[in-house]
């Protein structure tokens, strides 16, 4: 029997706290509804509009710093950092949108800028990193419905502008700046480490299946209100009730812990604080698993491994003296615990990196420019085609974590594979935007917010996998730094470049209509997906011993790790 240190709330608490800061950690999404402002208030030429976009990017993505903080302190503190950057940051925009600061210069915009973007990093991580832990037997799904309700937590937001801001900009600056660092306020107490949910919980499948379901209904409404919001006019208290009915929704994953408190059957805490498992679960971070190894006793522990940069190592025999005093003298394998160092070496490094940063970046392109895109087509819905982007997002983080936890349980497919498919996706429907524009658009939006949303969905269990949880905070901001090198590399210094270039030809010389303002771009972003697909492909082949290591039979097994 082994006995694990429980806290005093299942891990369900924690997760369903999240959702409401995945809420305040969407604020990088709203970035084209007030774009069009700054170009205009401000006077930016395309170029530079695309600079406060990588700006965005960068901020979103930089969480070097608030991953590696999250091993040293509380869940708490790292919350509290990231609803003060959300505040400072975005409080600064709207004093320079409303004039309140005059003559700002440019890259004075872009800090305050990035620091409000750079609270969605804190934010995520922390939630990411907590709930890693708590449900390690369920990775991807873990990773899927948390990435997912930032990409649907997006279009709440846009429903929010659309409908009780009247569709001001400046108004929504105010709600970034103020209403979302207090939602966090407000949920930092619940989002901390809590007893993990184990293996063989007979309730937890459907516990999850609850939460899944619950969210896609709150993504159908978000669909229907805001495509009906274009149509047909609304009172004040028509949005307010259509608001209210989303706040709800929100909250419904509150259900299963209110459930597990008034049925206490299901979640057994001992009057000692331990939680009994029956058996030892592989998955648990080793700082909760309790061991107890008598004196000098020797442990002989073997492990195969077909790396073939790892064939000189000779397998150690770990000797034990005293309680759990066990080292290690070699370098980890994929599936156990790495130093950050470590895994720089490491040839599925750097291949998951640029797989990753190849889709998110092209991805990232086109949300960053949607607004200019949608008028290069002649169409005025950019709302219609933020939400159907951020729709697809949230579907694709959803059913990415979901469709990959499967495969890699039943059929122990690596889950990269997933990305292979959906880059050759992508590079399709490049092809589809560079030849037709105009009648294309809202169905390849959705495509790609979909194809983009299982980008993290795929990278963020993979990373835990072939890295182990020990260091994943670090690893996975490392990885989420794709995102703004390829919006600096590919919205910057690609599209916002052509765009500019092609919008010169024209009588305004800064806006540019029709398809060529774009096509050349999506032709090598179309280019670059493929050279995508190919690096996934290699991925998928190296990395598809491990997974049949971690997953053979069906069920997880322990990685050799070092037991301090």
């Amino acid at each position: 029997m082994v006995q694990v240190k429980a806290g005093t709330r299942p891990p369900w608490v924690g997760l369903a706290a999240a959702v409401w800061v995945q809420l305040a950690a969407a604020n990088p999404y709203t970035f084209p509804l007030y774009s069009g402002t700054l170009k205009t208030v401000l006077g930016y030429d395309q170029q530079r509009l695309t600079l406060m976009g990588v700006a965005n990017d960068i901020g979103e993505n930089f969480g070097i710093i608030p991953g590696i903080l999250c091993s040293w302190l509380p869940a708490w503190v790292v919350l509290g950092i990231g609803a003060l950057l959300c505040f400072v940051g975005y409080g600064a925009v709207w004093l320079v949108v409303t004039k309140t600061v005059v003559r700002s210069p440019f890259w004075v915009v872009w800090i305050a800028l990035l620091f409000g973007a750079n609270s969605s990093a804190w934010l995520i991580t922390t939630v990411l990193v907590t709930n890693m832990k708590n449900f390690p037997h369920s990775r991807g799904t873990v990773s899927g419905l948390l990435k997912g309700y930032v990409g649907l937590c997006a279009a709440v937001l846009t429903q929010l502008y659309s409908g009780i801001l009247d569709k001001s900009p400046t108004n929504l600056l105010i709600l970034l700046a103020l209403c979302l660092p207090l939602v966090c306020l407000l949920m930092m107490y619940f989002v901390r480490p809590c007893t993990p949910a184990t293996e063989d919980d007979e309730l937890q499948h459907g516990h999850f299946l609850f939460t899944q379901i619950a969210c896609v209904i709150l993504a159908l409404y978000l669909l229907g209100t805001t495509i009906s919001d274009e149509f047909l006019p609304k009172s004040s208290s028509s949005k307010y009730a259509m608001f209210g009915i989303t706040v709800l929704l929100l909250l419904s994953p509150l259900v299963i812990p209110i459930k597990m408190t008034i049925f206490k059957n299901d979640y057994k805490i001992r009057p000692d604080g331990l939680v009994s498992l029956g058996k030892l679960s592989p998955l648990l971070p080793p700082d909760l698993t309790q061991t107890y190894l008598a004196n000098s006793v020797s442990l002989a522990q073997t492990y195969y491994d077909d790396d073939s940069d790892d064939e000189d190592d000779d397998v150690d025999m770990l000797l034990a003296v005293g309680e759990g005093a066990v080292s290690r003298n070699r370098r980890p394998r994929r599936g156990e615990d790495f130093e950050f160092h470590e895994a720089l070496v490491k040839a599925d490094f750097w291949l998951l990196f640029v797989a990753y940063f190849i889709g998110v970046g092209s991805g990232v392109t086109v949300l960053n420019n949607l607004a200019q895109i949608a008028y290069a087509a002649k169409n005025d819905g950019t709302t219609i085609l933020l939400c159907l982007f951020s729709l697809g997002n949230f579907f694709g983080r959803l059913a990415g974590g979901t469709i990959s936890e499967h495969l890699v349980k039943s059929r122990m497919l690596p889950r990269p594979v997933l990305m292979t498919c959906t880059q050759i996706i992508m590079a399709i429907t490049y092809l589809l935007l560079a030849l037709a524009l105009e009648t294309s658009l809202y169905a390849a939006t959705a495509c790609l917010g979909i194809c983009y949303g299982v980008q993290f969905s795929v990278m963020i269990p993979t990373t835990s996998e072939l890295f182990g949880l020990k260091n994943f905070g670090l690893f996975y901001n490392f990885m989420a730094l794709g995102n703004p090198l390829g919006a600096f590399l590919f919205s910057s210094l690609l599209a916002g470049y052509l765009y500019d270039k092609e919008a010169a030809k024209g009588s305004t010389g800064t806006s540019c209509v029709g398809p060529n303002c774009f096509r050349l771009t999506f032709f090598i972003l179309g280019g670059c997906c493929a050279l995508g697909t190919f690096l996934s492909v290699i991925l998928s082949v190296r990395t598809k011993p491990v997974y049949q290591m971690l997953y053979g039979g069906g069920s997880f097994r322990a990685p050799r790790a070092s037991l301090h």
